[in-house]
């Protein structure tokens, strides 16, 4: 994204990459070095699934209690809240360069405090820290790769980040699954994310700083050495003619707002009927991107595969992974699709397509539950008195008991299987390490989260489908929205805001996933998440413009005419659609 709204990305832009990127190599160092940032953002936030596996295996107080599971999850999304604003804030004071460089920092030692962590709450410390590299990244590292690239290539860069991002999450999942078996487990796959960020951190010392950022506070002379490492001789002058032209008409559109206060900024901007309008758009957009249970999905996948059945945690991790690498795959298709078929329509497809998945994983759930294997007298107190579960013993109709009855009655039972067959009645357990290798040693199976199964494979598949809905539209889409919603003069305002309302609303679903799986169950929660987005796809139908092929100027008189809805495309009062008003103004200035 630059100045203006979203770069688009074709076959001629990312040729055309190809062949900048041969015959001048430093833009590629350029490219990488920031883009590692996007890296590490993904390979943060997608970590934790795998390792809260073992996390609940090492600290037993973990695994009791649910709040502390998802508060080791959540903190990261916290630190982020905090890392965003303070990232917007450093990006202009000290420069993009610097601020990448504190990102670094920030990684590396929360991945160092982690990886050593002798309890829980040091754990919760380092991934607070994480978060606000997580956050100042976000905000750093696709903003670094779009002022320090060719403009004819800018967009093929940036899309980048966006895969690397991706790519960062699938990574985590390889490492994850990389490290089942070796000893400490968690602590290598949440220490090792130390080493790309040592390694960006040098590489970000040898690079410049934005040439953009340089201008415009005056250092042209700096600015322009840069531009010569960047463009062939001859585009200098012109490249450095075209910065100063746009660094003149933003500081034109910012006016006496240039250098006002936060508090003066928001409250002027929120006098703007247009900026209110396009706000609502854009905080629709990102508060339903994160309603549908997304992250939920990312954060706790091989958690949800054990819920439905696969008992395994190398395999819960390595069918996560699956989900993982459709993501990257759902970005890839957004780049070839998001500006044919329009941002409106690819978001109203992909909250259908979610609708339809998540309400799929609520039957299957269900189904999973209602058809759970029975607890066997005999075959818990085969394990002893003092082993059978407490909540199990002494309930008033044990006889009525299930698997599930057994797993969600209390964090202190757990299911041990039938030996001859997983799905013929069981024993409802103590959740003890010392059960748990009786039980293992009779080679059953022993079952935390779900029960056995026979349709957890085709939660597995639903989970896939569920993210190849979801990445192409809702996944990537509301970024976009947001470069292109507001005007330019409020960008930062608004941009800001809704970013935030995407951080808190993340932060609140992955809080409660696993409380919500408890009290109504994972069938209750997944039809919870289909109504949430059922309720989202409403407001974006309601609220979202078509913001394709529009220039800002004609999105501002789009939003003050007023937005109105309609069933086959999106259009404003007055006229026929984003198409026939970009029409309407070409007419209007010939």
């Amino acid at each position: 994204m630059v100045e203006g709204g979203v770069v688009s990305t074709d076959k001629t832009q990312f040729t055309e990459c190809f062949k900048t990127i041969g015959r001048t190599p430093y833009i590629m160092k350029l490219a990488f070095s920031a883009g590692i940032g996007g890296l590490l953002f993904g390979y943060d936030t997608g970590v934790i699934s795998g390792a809260l596996l073992y996390i609940k295996e090492d600290f037993s107080e973990v695994n009791r209690k649910t709040y502390l599971q998802e508060t080791i999850v959540a903190m990261a999304v916290a630190g982020a809240i905090f890392g965003a604003g303070i990232g917007g804030y450093l990006n202009d004071k000290i420069g993009r360069k610097p601020t990448m460089i504190i990102a670094d920092v920030l990684f590396f030692i929360g991945a160092i405090l982690m990886s050593v962590a002798p309890a829980p709450w040091l754990i919760i410390v380092g991934r607070v820290i994480v978060g606000l590299g997580v956050g100042t990244a976000s905000m750093t590292s696709p903003l670094y790769i779009s002022e320090a690239s060719p403009a004819r290539i800018r967009g093929a860069l940036v899309s980048t980040n966006g895969l690397l991002i991706t790519g960062g999450q699938f990574l985590s999942y390889l490492i994850n699954l990389g490290f089942t078996r070796v000893k400490g487990t968690w602590r290598w796959m949440l220490g090792i994310a130390a080493v790309p960020a040592f390694v960006q951190f040098f590489l970000m010392l040898m690079l410049p700083e934005s040439p953009r950022w340089l201008y415009r506070k005056e250092r042209i002379e700096e600015a322009e050495q840069i531009l010569a490492k960047i463009y062939p001789p001859e585009e200098v002058q012109e490249e450095l003619k075209a910065l100063k032209a746009s660094i003149d008409n933003e500081l034109a559109l910012e006016g006496d707002m240039a250098n006002a206060s936060a508090f003066t900024k928001m409250k002027t901007a929120f006098g703007n009927k247009v900026f209110r309008r396009g706000l609502a758009a854009g905080i629709t957009v990102q508060v339903a991107q994160q309603c549908v249970g997304i992250n939920t999905v990312m954060y706790y996948s091989p958690t949800i595969v054990q819920l439905a059945g696969i008992a395994s945690n190398s395999t819960a991790m390595a069918l996560s992974l699956v989900t993982s690498g459709l993501n990257a795959v759902g970005s890839i298709i957004s780049m070839l699709f998001v500006d044919r078929k329009g941002r409106r329509t690819m978001m109203l497809l992909s909250m259908v397509g979610i609708i339809v998945c998540l309400v799929a994983l609520g039957v299957v759930f269900y189904q999973a539950s209602a058809t759970a294997p029975k607890v066997s007298l005999t075959e818990s107190n085969h394990f002893g008195v003092n082993s059978t579960c407490p909540a199990y013993t002494s309930a008033p109709n044990p006889a009525s008991w299930s698997c599930s009855s057994c797993l969600r009655t209390n964090k202190e039972c757990a299911f041990c299987a039938n030996k001859a067959n997983e799905r013929l009645p069981g024993a409802c357990v103590a959740a003890t390490d010392a059960t748990k290798a009786v039980c293992k040693g009779e080679h059953r199976v022993y079952f935390t989260e779900g029960c056995p199964s026979k349709v957890g494979i085709l939660a597995v598949v639903l989970l896939g489908a569920y993210i190849l809905a979801y990445s192409p539209g809702m996944g990537t889409v509301p970024w976009i929205v947001n470069s292109e919603i507001y005007p330019l003069r409020y960008r930062g305002v608004g941009g800001g805001l809704a970013a935030v309302s995407n951080w808190c609303t993340n932060l609140i679903m992955s809080e409660t996933f696993l409380t919500l799986t408890q009290a109504v169950g994972s069938a209750g929660t997944f039809l919870l998440y289909a109504g949430f987005s059922l309720v989202g796809l409403g407001f974006i139908f309601m609220l979202v413009p078509e913001t394709k092929g529009l220039p800002i100027e004609e999105v501002e008189k789009m939003l003050e005419k007023g937005f109105k809805p309609s069933l086959l495309k999106g259009h404003t009062k007055g006229t026929d659609g984003p198409k026939h008003a970009l029409e309407d103004a070409q007419t209007n200035k010939a």
